[in-house]
């Protein structure tokens, strides 16, 4: 299994799968993020901490613990 977190800058990949429980798993489907989605990672903070995004045309930041919970392929 593959997370959002372990993608690396410049790969486009395709959500396969969103893990996580009710408010949280709800948020990150409200920003777009649905099953099937490619994203785009467009960059990586020194640190790690927000990874930047390109989902359906428009730019997102996730923190680390929301991207681990993104399967993606």
């Amino acid at each position: 299994m593959k997370t959002l977190r372990e993608a690396k800058i410049g790969d486009t990949v395709t959500v396969v799968k969103l893990h996580g429980e009710g408010a949280v798993k709800r948020r990150i489907m409200d920003m777009g993020v649905t099953k099937g989605t490619e994203i785009y990672i467009r960059k990586v903070a020194p640190l790690g901490d927000p990874i930047e995004v390109t989902v359906r045309g428009y730019e997102l930041s996730l923190r680390k613990a929301d991207a681990e919970m993104i399967e993606v392929q």
